[in-house]
């Protein structure tokens, strides 16, 4: 007899949660979250007070600061007790706290921050029964248990991870986490429970989620927006098969991602003219990103990451090099261009869509050359924080991919302001104009939490560059180095007289160009990727 999901409403889907069970959700920030599943959880203890104390687990995130949404749903003392996440919703500031924030920092829950990368490979090695995941992913970082163990607050206690010694190298040993139920999201299933994905901007890790799961006894819930005769999808298309979902929760009205009802750009259905895209503003933030640019190759694969390094792709449509650079986003998109703020994630017009597990394969093993990535402060070793702000935690996502990308990136390229806080900073005639600068320099002592070890980069031979709006600095083994200064700025002034600690000067100092700083466009020309040496040998 062909296997047939049950077809519940989200309410009744709830129902299949006990107490004490290990969730795993399927999901990122803006996109791919089985909200109504989420909702109808959080509506079952709103009535029955049940199920108690689960452990909720997000690869990446789930949901954002619109509204109720994602890990919100279930984020109430006593339903939840420990959640286990790569990220966590973000926002500005200004805005309340997520209800999962709250929860956190009045240490009513236990709160663990894992690179993302890790947290899907150990639902495959749930799945395949296996004790955990040997990584270097997360060393000498605030997951390291000799620093953090990844601990968000002070009630969780230091588990799940531990220093191993093999051949006489460091590895960090995660143990696996068994769910109990898998909560994933597809856009169509067949009454057999065969899933597509046509409408997502990332089928991210369902599958994955659904193995560990499935494998060890536990039950998988299929948010869907259509329903299908069973047998009428494509098997090539199915990403998902049915033997392994358990539940069918229709949600015809799902969003795409939090912030789009549905665009076919973002999911490879069509490609859309890049004329649509919306130009960058001439800002200090466009500046940083267009010297950031300089760094790329014509034929590299690179990635980015979440703030103003996403502005990088935009600044190559403008100088006609879109097709210049293949991105890659831990979500899952290869190519295209990657969209900007809450939509972060997705790319219009993709060249693939690969699931989360499989890009961070990519990712894990340096198979690219280039990571751009964001920053909240820098120390005197080159560390980098980007997870933790000091008594305003909320406003930052956590650890993400950051992690796994930067363990093995071969070039990594930081870009952020060089001071925090209210400031007046012009830009005119080709040159920096600092007439009030932020009282809070980013360039401290030693960072509040580390996401990045510097002496780690250093050891495994990476090339780590630090582009600001007035200064760029290199990671080098006698310690960080201001290469470049902008035009208009005074050295030490403006750059050396805003560091909590000595930053060292080359010799042979330049000055940015000039270009950078006019609206025109650069012109920019890209040096080209050599070929790989083996393809050299062979004779055109």
């Amino acid at each position: 007899m062909m296997h047939t999901p049950r077809v519940l409403s989200a309410r009744q889907a709830a129902d299949l949660v006990q107490d004490g069970d290990i969730v795993t959700v399927s999901s990122s920030s803006g996109l791919g979250c089985p909200d109504a599943v989420l909702g109808g959880l959080g509506q079952r203890y709103e009535e029955t007070r049940s199920p108690k104390n689960l452990t909720s687990v997000h690869p990446i995130a789930a949901g954002d600061m619109w509204g109720i949404k994602g890990i919100d749903h279930i984020a109430r003392p006593g339903l939840l007790s420990r959640v286990v996440a790569g990220s966590y919703p973000s926002g500005p500031s200004s805005a309340e706290p997520p209800k999962i924030w709250q929860m956190i920092e009045n240490n009513e829950i236990e709160a663990y921050n894992f690179p993302s990368g890790v947290l899907y490979q150990l639902h495959r090695a749930a799945a395949a029964k296996q004790p955990g995941v040997l990584s270097k992913v997360g060393l000498d970082t605030f997951v390291d248990p000799r620093i953090g163990a990844g601990r968000m607050n002070t009630i969780t206690p230091d588990a799940f991870v531990r220093v191993h010694e093999l051949d006489g190298q460091e590895w960090l040993f995660y143990d696996a986490l068994v769910p109990d139920v898998a909560i994933i999201r597809a856009t169509t299933a067949d009454t057999h429970g065969n899933l597509t994905f046509e409408e997502e901007a990332s089928p991210l890790g369902a599958l994955d989620l659904a193995y560990a799961a499935h494998n060890n006894g536990g039950v998988v819930i299929a948010q869907v927006k259509y329903l299908a005769e069973g047998g009428s999808l494509s098997p090539q298309a199915v990403q998902v098969p049915g033997i392994l979902v358990d539940a069918l929760v229709l949600a015809p009205d799902q969003l795409q991602t939090t912030q789009t009802q549905y665009d076919p750009a973002i999911s490879g259905e069509l490609r859309r003219p890049l004329s649509t895209l919306e130009p960058v503003p001439f800002t200090l933030e466009k500046i940083m990103a267009r010297r950031a640019a300089a760094e790329l190759q014509s034929g590299e694969i690179a990635n980015l990451g979440f703030g103003v390094s996403a502005l990088v792709p935009h600044v190559l449509v403008e100088e006609g090099l879109a097709n210049a650079v293949s991105w890659v986003i831990e979500q899952g998109p290869v190519g295209g261009v990657p969209l900007l703020d809450f939509v972060f994630g997705v790319a219009q017009n993709p060249d693939a869509i690969m699931q989360s597990s499989d890009q961070f394969t990519l990712l894990q093993g340096g198979g690219f050359e280039h990571s751009l990535l964001s920053f909240l402060e820098i120390d005197r070793h080159g560390n980098v924080n980007v997870h933790s702000l000091p008594k305003r935690r909320h406003v930052t996502a956590g650890i993400g991919g950051f992690a796994d990308i930067t363990s093995s990136a071969p070039s990594i390229v930081f870009v952020g302001s060089f001071t925090a806080g209210r400031r007046d900073i012009g830009i005119e005639d080709g040159a920096l104009q600092i007439r009030a600068d932020g009282p809070h320099t980013k360039f401290v002592n030693e960072v509040d939490s580390p996401t990045f070890s510097g002496k780690r980069a250093l050891a495994n031979g990476q090339k780590v560059l630090y582009v600001t709006e007035r200064a760029v600095l290199e990671l080098r083994p006698e310690g960080l180095t201001v290469i470049e200064i902008a035009p208009g700025v005074d050295l030490q002034r403006d750059v050396l007289g805003k560091s909590e600690f000595e930053l060292l000067v080359d010799p042979n100092l330049t000055t940015m160009s000039a270009e950078l700083f006019v609206p025109q466009l650069q012109n920019l020309i890209l040096s080209t990727l050599p070929e790989h040496p083996r393809m050299q040998a062979v004779q055109a």
